[in-house]
């Protein structure tokens, strides 16, 4: 190990060093692994099924193909591409999950920043009832909200799921966004402001980059969220406007003579979210700790 100045300059490890030293941290990665393995175990197991038959996946387990890998095949997916009822379960879901996910964030921020450092008539009151509506239960407003849209026209259409969705994550939003940045030093803003800045100016060139992880981490959470939601797709779409999950959960009334559309849908219908989170897992992991220092 050498010192340039005052920097340390540690010596790169070769590979075998590496494997030393992941396994002389002892029990914490065993740990780690077994933990990591678990979880995976239901992923592993539901892709292998669908690239397996019906009639493979009704006389043995997944697990056979690891002796057996001529059971393999991707014609469960070519016969899903096939399938106008899912395929456009998938485009709905994306004509949901998209503008919910963008009008959460947008509101969000700009709500947020009015609340963490614009001065205005009734803010704290404003914010209180914005912390009160987090403890509001999802299924006290299906009733009301059900009705109203029958009333106004977009009962059972996306519109109408796109603006529960954004109306239900905009209290969680608010209040995420307000408390990150209140950690902003005010000084950063004073500075702007002396600068002739304008509000909007601030909040564009200023926040909002400052603000990155934990706009990422809301937009990851809303998209997961609403990617993932059942109960307010069931209730407030139709058979044309239904997301990914209402086409599956139809699929089940049918379940053992279509495993491989349920398997091979499902499959795909897990993997967007979890590459979604992956690629911005970085900002999750940076708006969590944001704020451990002070």
């Amino acid at each position: 190990m050498t010192t340039v100045g005052m920097d340390v300059v540690r010596p790169k490890l070769n590979l075998a060093q590496k494997i030393l030293r992941f396994f002389n941290k002892g029990i914490v990665n065993v740990v780690l692994i077994l933990v990591a393995l678990i979880w995976l175990t239901p992923t592993v197991g539901l892709f292998l099924i669908s690239l397996r038959s019906n009639a493979d996946n009704s006389s043995s387990g997944w697990w056979t193909v690891f002796t057996d890998p001529i059971q393999l095949t991707f014609e469960n997916y070519a016969n899903l591409l096939s399938n106008t009822t899912i395929l456009s379960s998938f485009g709905n879901t994306v004509l949901i999950v998209v503008p919910t996910t963008l009008l959460v964030v947008i509101i969000g921020s700009m709500a947020g920043y009015a609340f963490a450092w614009i001065d205005f008539p009734g803010r704290d009151w404003m914010l209180i009832g914005t912390i009160v509506l987090l403890a509001v239960p999802l299924q006290i407003a299906l009733i009301p909200i059900a009705t109203l849209f029958g009333k106004i026209g977009i009962f059972g259409s996306i519109l109408g799921v796109v603006i529960f969705h954004t109306a239900y994550g905009l209290p969680f939003a608010i209040f995420l966004m307000r408390n990150f940045f209140r950690q902003i030093p005010l000084e950063v803003m004073e500075a702007a402001r002396l600068d002739g800045a304008s509000e909007w100016r601030i909040f564009l060139r200023v926040i909002l980059p400052l603000g990155l992880p934990a706009i990422a981490s809301l937009a990851i959470y809303q998209f997961l969220w609403t990617w993932n939601d059942l109960l307010v797709a069931l209730i407030f779409s139709n058979s044309s406007t239904q997301p990914i999950t209402v086409a599956l959960q139809s699929e089940m009334r049918q379940f053992g003579s279509n495993i491989d559309v349920l398997s091979s849908g499902a499959f795909l219908s897990m993997i967007v979210p979890l590459i979604v989170f992956f690629a911005f897992q970085r900002y999750f992991v940076s708006a969590l700790l944001a704020g451990s220092d002070r």
